[in-house]
């Protein structure tokens, strides 16, 4: 097989329910370059790279290897041209061995005694790349970084050339990070080349030679690491005028509402993911933690709202300690959430409207007495948040996974804020929603807090936190890197801050 040279996508275009995720986008990489694909979460890198790699066919343009057009129908073709990709959830069979997680698939391990030749090939490539991993043990057994090397494994034993990694160090401990990007530089050194997917200016500096930053859809800008600073890339990244606040109340902040003190909590595989998280919410105040996803947020959130346990810290709300409470008592205690999931976590989504409509208080007066539910106080407050919040439903009977995210989100919301809570704590409540959506369940979440309550927004849209947030704390691997004022505030140091550069002079914004 000819081995990777030069490869170029031209003029690539995809689109998604008529949604441009990629538009236009061109892309070299040559033998030895480890090109960083930098952009925030939705900025079509990784439909970029599915695009490379098979899984996606493209509306519009074409892909060159060495001069010669390749076409790919699925990913089979892309790993016989030597395209190889690791995505960022691991794709290996839990309950089998490394060496059967390697062997799947594999169309060229002789007839008779393959696990003796497969043995032999991850041998060769675990000493030729420091890929170093006991081929008997079960995934489930190995650290996240180990599962790691095995998908590095199954694809240089699968002759790639070229690499692509989508948030390879997003699971990864710093240790482990640092081990993979020494296998990078021995896999370049050997003739590979590597795309690296990430939002992390940090680590595209350290490992890459040439960068590309996407931004909603389009390339904003490519150049070698040598020629920009972490400020340029920030800029290319971020860099969008942001627009003012909607229209607020003059409303003079409190005391603290919720105070997060020291606060560790640990991740589904359980490694920390947030570290002695500090943080205080003031009454009468929108307070934002922005970020790019998969930096603890989901967790931070989780382990305020009941529904995870912290290691260390204090959660207190109105100097009332509630750390580890249940789920139900911290939301008897004032809080309301709009979870991140809304359809998984939000709703059940075969119940009609109306008994959505008083999930968490169904068990309360005037829904139910005693042991009987009141249904036509229910129906009649399903109504009221229909004509409130002006959800597009046909009926309050039908069920809620017969409605919009958006009309689902408004649901949602009209339901945490009819509470009338102390506190209301969304989280990436306008995700995939139209403008016009969007910016309702943004002016109710300004409501909210000019009725008297507080709010703790976590979003991923800069424009949406510089809209409405009277402070905006910035996120990276479990810490806060800075907080700021919103009419205050430099863009190129929240763009820094997002990928992982400490604020200067910290305590003047606080």
């Amino acid at each position: 097989m000819e081995r990777i040279e030069i490869l170029e996508m031209k003029d690539i275009t995809k689109s998604f329910i008529g949604v441009k995720a990629n538009q236009d986008v061109n892309l070299v990489i040559e033998k030895g370059d480890i090109l960083g694909l930098l952009g925030e979460n939705g900025a079509g890198k990784t439909t970029l790279m599915n695009v490379l790699y098979g899984l996606y066919h493209p509306d519009k343009g074409h892909i060159i290897v060495n001069g010669k057009p390749l076409y790919l129908r699925s990913p089979k073709d892309s790993m016989k041209a030597g395209i190889g990709m690791i995505h960022q959830h691991f794709m290996l069979v839990q309950k089998h061995t490394v060496l059967e997680n390697i062997a799947l698939g594999f169309d060229e391990a002789p007839f008779f005694f393959p696990q003796r030749y497969m043995r032999k090939q991850i041998e060769e490539y675990s000493q030729k790349f420091g890929l170093n991993v006991d081929p008997n043990k079960k995934i489930w057994e190995l650290s996240a970084g180990e599962q790691q090397r095995v998908e590095i494994l199954k694809t240089l034993i699968r002759n790639a050339d070229l690499l692509i990694m989508d948030e390879p160090t997003s699971v990864l401990t710093p240790q482990e990070a640092e081990e993979l990007f020494d296998i990078l530089r021995k896999m370049i050194n050997n003739g590979h080349s590597v795309i690296l997917i990430s939002h992390k200016l940090e680590e595209i500096t350290s490992i890459c030679n040439r960068v590309m930053v996407m931004r909603k859809g389009k390339v904003t800008g490519t150049a070698l690491i040598k020629d920009v600073s972490k400020v340029d890339l920030a800029r290319m990244m971020i860099g969008r005028e942001l627009s003012g606040s909607l229209e607020k109340k003059e409303v003079k902040p409190g005391k603290p509402m919720l105070e997060v003190s020291n606060l560790s909590v640990n991740s589904d595989q359980g490694l920390p993911i947030v570290q002695n998280l500090g943080f205080n919410v003031l009454w009468g105040e929108i307070f934002g933690i922005a970020g790019v996803s998969g930096n603890g947020q989901r967790e931070m959130v989780e382990a305020i709202t009941g529904l995870r346990k912290s290691v260390t810290g204090s959660v207190s709300l109105e100097g009332k300690d509630i750390t580890n409470l249940t789920a139900r008592d911290i939301h008897n205690r004032g809080i309301s959430h709009v979870p991140e999931e809304r359809i998984k976590f939000g709703t059940v989504a075969n119940l009609p409207f109306f008994e959505n409509s008083v999930l968490k208080k169904h068990h309360k007066t005037p829904f139910s007495n005693r042991m009987l539910m009141n249904y036509p106080n229910i129906r009649d407050h399903a109504k009221n948040l229909v004509a409130k919040y002006n959800v597009d439903a046909a009926s309050i009977s039908v069920p809620v996974k017969n409605l919009s995210g958006g009309n689902i989100q408004k649901l949602i919301l009209g339901r945490e804020i009819s509470s009338e809570p102390n506190l209301l704590i969304a989280a990436h409540p306008t995700y995939g929603l139209d403008v016009g959506a969007a910016e309702f369940i943004r002016k109710e979440l300004i409501n909210c807090r000019d009725r008297g309550g507080s709010v703790l927004l976590v979003s991923e849209d800069l424009e949406e936190l510089f809209q409405v947030c009277d402070r905006i704390a910035v996120m990276f691997e479990g810490r806060i890197m800075g907080i700021v004022d919103p009419n205050n505030c430099n863009i190129d140091g929240i763009g820094l801050m997002m990928a992982g550069l400490e604020q200067q002079n910290q305590g003047e914004n606080i």
